[in-house]
């Protein structure tokens, strides 16, 4: 064979496409490498785990020449095609898993496609289980279907040709090479499931159609926003990160680093209430659909089981996110420290029941919230009346203290389901009265704008939100002061930063936030500045590479990736900055020169 082994490293992370099925969710990058993959479920230990240093790879790509690679995603799904120019010949490869996803099962389709003549792709699978520790074991049955284990999963692969044309190295790996004929395909379908198989394996045809057809009924068309392929796009993602269940993850990777070798570098592969609320509240701003019906299921289900006790993330399952665990693995470059699991299952987020009732309210608006939702924002509601004056960790989750952005979110909550109830009207606006009154007295800044804590008297870009959920007026003079704070201490070459960390540049202790930016653009449009909010916007909904996937951080001047990948709560306010602009500037996009 030409090519006995094929090499795999790690790309800068604005090169990599998501895969996901709403149970799990892979990376591939740009030389088709699937490198990372979690089985069976979200939160289960890695199968490929290349991209954090491991064992562990599933590799598609030509055979034996230099390539130039690109790559795109079929409209409004996370069908994504690989595509590779080898001179005179294009040849792509058509990925998904097949969708939406069964719990214990998945199914990796890849169709390789001779777009212009004949073409040979080499194809190398290596499916490890605990992020790498366990060797594969296949073997050939007399129908030609390859079936094994890896660990306690169970592995069965189709569409590998007979005779001698595949070589299993000593270590389990298995390597063969693809001749496909000038406009012909073939398919290869992979599964992985933690239960042995007991049918035929699926035809590649009717997978990939079923496939088609659900991501075709799972994702508006967008066309009343002002970006309408990006919100598409985005609600794919955030469709692929949202399991049976209603859960939606925050991103699908562990450990990949917001700034290198700093330690930042957690585990997002769990459901974060105010994730799942920010999501909600975005899709009811675009008129609604099952990704508000997930969201406030899963919410409610969790605030009904937990009451004030309620955790800011749990498993997609609705468990406590497991303890912190180092893996023993390199990790991405400039991320050595790999872990599974989370220190937030250790604390309390005050806002995330303020954002609980903003969600509900928000669903009750468009007749999407049933008896139990409103028994659960009545336990939220009680939550507050008990814990407001508790110290938390806060949206950015960070020591204990008496953050003011989370007694305002609840404040912001507060008036919203109060609006909704007149029978519960006097309790809860009375209740946000006092949390307000509570927070001016104790964090109002001297220069008129919030401060962030009573012992901290910076800006955070988190204080836009009061506003924006209504906690107080557009036209407050701390709105006012609030937003021109935060435009004129941090912001830096139209991108957006949490706060200040250190003194000097911006740049220098953290990437832009650009959940802040779209933020910031959202209170620009509420503050009559037009050619402001379309500047954030535009700006922020940039920042990404050619899969059009969001991080939490992104490096101004590097112009990267930093963080887990995709962030959903970036994608769910593009959907919802998208669609508020739209309101008041879809007429002056072009005047504006944006």
């Amino acid at each position: 064979m030409a090519e006995p082994r094929l090499t795999t490293s790690p790309e800068t992370l604005r090169q990599y496409a998501l895969l996901a099925d709403g149970e799990r969710g892979a990376l591939i990058g740009p030389r088709g490498d699937v490198a990372f993959l979690c089985a069976p479920r979200w939160h289960d230990d890695a199968v490929f785990s290349d991209l954090l240093g491991g064992r562990g790879t599933y590799v598609v790509r030509p055979a034996g020449r230099r390539f130039t690679w690109g790559g795109s995603y079929e409209a409004g799904s996370l069908i994504w095609r690989s595509r590779w120019t080898t001179g005179a010949e294009v040849v792509e490869s058509r990925e998904a898993l097949v969708f939406p996803g069964e719990r214990r099962r998945l199914t990796l389709l890849r169709r390789v496609e001779a777009a212009r003549g004949p073409t040979r792709v080499a194809v190398l699978l290596d499916c490890r289980a605990g992020f790498g520790a366990e060797r594969m074991r296949l073997r050939r049955g007399d129908d030609g279907i390859w079936t094994g284990r890896t660990g306690a999963l169970h592995l069965r692969w189709s569409g590998v040709p007979g005779g001698g044309a595949v070589d299993v190295a000593r270590d389990g790996s298995t390597y063969l090479e693809l001749d496909v004929a000038a406009d012909e395909h073939h398919d290869l379908v992979l599964e992985v499931s933690d239960g042995a198989f007991d049918d035929d394996p699926p035809d590649p045809d009717r997978a990939w159609h079923l496939t088609e057809e659900a991501w075709r009924r799972a994702v508006p068309r967008g066309d009343d926003s002002l970006a309408p392929r990006d919100v598409a796009h985005s609600w794919a993602v955030l469709r692929g990160l949202t399991s049976r269940d209603g859960a939606m993850v925050a991103a699908a990777t562990t450990s990949l680093p917001e700034r290198a070798e700093q330690g930042r570098d957690y585990d997002y592969r769990y459901a974060w209430i105010r994730d799942q609320c920010f999501t909600g509240q975005a899709v009811a701003v675009a008129g609604g659909g099952g990704l508000l019906d997930s969201a406030v299921g899963f919410v409610r289900d969790r605030l009904l089981d937990d009451g004030p006790q309620l955790v800011p993330a749990y498993t997609t399952d609705g468990d406590p996110v497991p303890e912190q665990r180092p893996l023993d693995l390199p990790g991405y470059p400039g991320a050595p420290d790999v872990r599974a699991g989370n220190q937030v299952r250790g604390q309390f987020q005050l806002d995330a029941f303020g954002e609980a009732l903003l969600l509900f309210s928000s669903a009750d608006r468009l007749d999407a919230l049933d008896a139990e939702g409103w028994k659960a924002a009545e336990v939220a509601a009680d939550a507050i009346a008990q814990r407001y004056d508790e110290p938390d960790a806060g949206i950015w989750e960070l020591a204990p203290r008496r953050w003011a952005h989370s007694r305002l979110a609840c404040v912001a909550g507060l008036r919203s389901v109060a609006a909704r109830r007149p029978d519960r009207s006097a309790d809860w606006a009375g209740l946000a009265d006092r949390i307000l009154a509570d927070v001016s007295q104790d964090s109002l800044h001297p220069d008129g704008r919030w401060q962030r804590a009573p012992d901290d008297p910076e800006v955070d870009a988190s204080l836009l939100l009061p506003a924006l959920r209504g906690a107080v007026p557009a036209d407050d003079p701390r709105t006012v002061a609030t937003w021109k704070a935060v435009v004129d201490e941090l912001a830096w070459d139209g991108y957006v930063y949490r706060f200040r960390q250190q003194p000097g540049p911006l740049h220098e202790a953290e990437g832009a936030f650009l959940l802040c930016g779209f933020h910031l653009a959202l209170t620009s449009h509420q503050q009559g500045d037009v050619r402001g909010a379309l500047r954030w916007f535009e700006r922020t909904r940039g920042a990404l590479g050619p899969p059009g996937l969001f991080t939490e951080e992104f490096d101004v001047v590097q112009r990267q990736l930093r963080g887990n990948l995709p962030q959903a709560f970036v994608h769910a306010l593009l959907i919802e900055s998208a669609h508020t602009l739209t309101t008041d500037t879809a007429g002056s996009t072009h005047e504006q020169g944006f």
